[in-house]
């Protein structure tokens, strides 16, 4: 049942984003518990890959370069694309906070089921979600307001707790788990992280319904602006990481347009301000559109390769 699931991902989370949007209620129901469904995301995730392949990626300049590109040049776009708009100081802060926020934990999974290296992708998630607090922090300070204060022991808290807890946890059962059973897991592993996933657009979505209930006009705004960054994200990764290859570029774009919106919310919280919650609802369906997106362009591209060193 599992390997099913798996296999028709990319199309169970279109729904669940749209069933998520369809029953707000039961939306509702399901946002409060999805911090400990990220921790778990994020925990089985990293206990699927191979650690020592992954420590030695995590050594490379070009992943840094990659969270660099991912976190502060995207945020920088994003943000002098807002100002050229007009965008207000909440929602000037709320796409900031999504341009810092790194990539989501099932962006592994997600590159696996459209035939991408999901060891790659999850040292490039990693650098960005390292690299997150502090580009974070840094645009909290210059789009908030000048009340703002940010209480550091919480927000340390958190990061220890979403962020380097799940680490330390695959780290020590890496440690004392034997190879042989840490083999067998890791194909179960990685079908369940793709099945956590479907929880994220399904209760990620209803805030945003309640603004289409106020306001269709405004919730269309909204729509508007989410898949506009998640378009700019995956058109300025490709474009940027097209000369290494169409799997580099395809890799390098799903992961910057896949973002990890509520680890950012579960870090900093209120002090994000009211735009992003909206923001975060948004950017779902987008999101989780991407994947067969993907497996479109990535099938017509090697086609058109092939063509071409045909007829050459």
């Amino acid at each position: 049942m599992l390997s099913i699931l798996a296999r028709h991902s990319s199309l169970l989370l279109i729904l669940a984003a749209m069933l998520g949007f369809i029953f707000p209620t039961a939306s509702a129901v399901i946002f409060p518990t999805l911090p400990y469904v990220l921790f778990f995301l994020m925990l089985f995730t990293l206990l699927g890959m191979k650690q020592r392949l992954l420590v030695e990626l995590l050594t490379k300049s070009n992943i840094w370069l990659y969270a660099c590109f991912h976190s502060i040049a995207l945020t920088l776009i994003s943000i002098l694309f807002a100002k050229a708009l007009g965008a207000n100081a909440s929602l000037t802060l709320a796409i900031s906070a999504v341009g810092a926020t790194g990539s989501l934990f099932a962006t592994p999974a997600i590159a696996r089921s459209v035939n991408l290296d999901p060891l790659k992708a999850m040292a490039m998630t990693i650098a960005s979600t390292l690299l997150m607090p502090i580009v974070l922090y840094t645009n909290l300070l210059l789009f908030q307001d000048d009340n703002f204060t940010l209480d550091m022991h919480s927000y340390i808290q958190r990061l220890v707790i979403f962020i380097f807890g799940p680490m330390l946890f695959s780290a020590i059962f890496y440690r004392f788990t034997p190879h042989q059973l840490l083999h067998r897991i890791h194909g179960k592993l990685s079908q369940v992280t793709i099945i956590l996933v479907l929880a994220f657009p399904f209760g990620l979505i209803g805030s945003f319904r309640e603004v289409f209930d106020q306001s269709l006009s405004e919730g269309l705004l909204y729509l508007a602006i989410g898949i506009a960054i998640c378009t700019l994200y995956f058109i300025v990764g490709f474009l940027c990481y097209r000369r290494n290859g169409i799997d580099e570029a395809l890799l390098a774009a799903i992961t910057s347009a896949n973002r990890n919106v509520l680890l950012t919310f579960t870090v900093a919280g209120s002090y994000l301000g009211p735009d992003f919650l909206i923001l975060m609802g948004a950017i779902q369906l987008p999101t989780y559109c991407l994947p067969m997106l993907v497996k479109w362009l990535n099938r017509y591209l090697s086609q058109n390769k092939v063509h071409k060193a045909i007829n050459s």
